[in-house]
């Protein structure tokens, strides 16, 4: 198996639900469900890759508060070498509806200070030869996303493919934010963004015609993968061929962290050397099975699920 790592943004979620209609300022409502546990998309894949006994290696920060010292614990001695700065831990609250989507508050905290340096400092290159890397955060983790070339030579320099989720920028797609995504793009091996994501990225309605259009942007061995939620995930392959899962339907109860939990499975997959469609239905299996369950659970260790979605 190829060795596997996350680069990028861990922070504390608070999940409150689900709330409908929104509350008027000035009252209180009371809610059924709340939950407090590593987010963000690198500690998301973090735990599902635990859960699913993956090896891994993580390159995070946290801030110097009591949250950062929750976030440390929690991830045990994967966060052994992780930087505290100077600065309260990222929180994000995050407001459940009855449809299973979300509203997020979150605070900048000690994601921003998150540097190139810390992370040389903490991933062996040598380790990770030939192995996979999922950067993700690139429009919170600042001082981070700034060095991005750097990282990106450093990643060549040692045959690492790089596999980035930048997540939601917070001032929307504009055309800057557009160019500089695409802009990564061209050094990464595998674009893992959602249907929305895609789409207004591209200015292509179809799922499809937006993925080859990213893929033209990329390496020729590059990987697109649009995760659709409940209408599964598809991708075009190194080869330029289509692929697509259907989705389980399953009773939704929080559907935070689904694609950070499907960029797992489906990087767990690929790390396997497993085909892609087998690589896809991964994915999707491990993310239904988190959306779908409280306490959240990530289903079969890996071993099971490959033996299930493979050949």
């Amino acid at each position: 198996m190829r060795p596997l790592a996350v680069i990028g943004n861990v922070n504390v979620d608070l999940i409150l639900g689900p709330a409908e209609p929104w509350p008027k300022a000035g009252t209180e409502i009371i809610v059924d469900h709340d939950e407090l546990r590593v987010g963000g998309c690198a500690g998301n894949s973090a735990l599902a890759w635990e859960s699913l006994g993956v090896g891994y290696e993580i390159a995070a920060n946290v801030g110097n508060d009591q949250f950062g010292t929750w976030l440390k614990e929690a991830l045990g001695e994967k966060s052994r070498h992780w930087p505290v700065e100077a600065v309260g831990s990222t929180l994000s609250v995050g407001i459940t509806h009855p449809d299973g989507e979300r509203t997020f508050f979150t605070t900048r905290g000690h994601l921003p200070l998150f540097s190139f340096d810390e992370v040389r400092a903490m991933l062996d290159g040598s380790r990770l030869r030939g192995g996979l890397v999922l950067l993700s955060g690139s429009f919170l983790t600042d001082a981070l996303t700034l060095a991005y070339d750097e990282l990106f030579d450093w990643a060549d320099a040692h045959d690492i493919a790089i596999a980035l989720d930048t997540g939601w920028p917070l001032d929307g797609w504009t055309e800057a934010n557009k160019q500089r995504t695409i802009r990564w793009l061209k050094r990464c091996h595998c674009a893992l963004f959602n249907e929305v994501e895609t789409t207004t990225l591209t200015g292509q309605f179809d799922p499809f015609e937006a993925a080859r259009s990213l893929k033209a942007e990329m390496p020729v061995d590059a990987i697109v993968v649009v995760k659709r939620g409940p209408d599964g995930a598809l991708a075009i392959g190194r080869d330029g061929r289509d692929y697509s899962v259907t989705a389980p339907r399953v009773a939704v109860i929080d559907t935070i962290g689904a694609g950070d939990v499907f960029n797992a499975g489906f990087l767990a997959a690929l790390a396997a050397e497993m085909p892609l469609e087998a690589c896809l239905r991964t994915g999707v299996t491990v993310a239904s099975e988190a959306i779908s369950t409280l306490p959240r659970s990530y289903g079969k260790p890996l071993s099971a699920l490959l033996e299930e979605t493979g050949q």
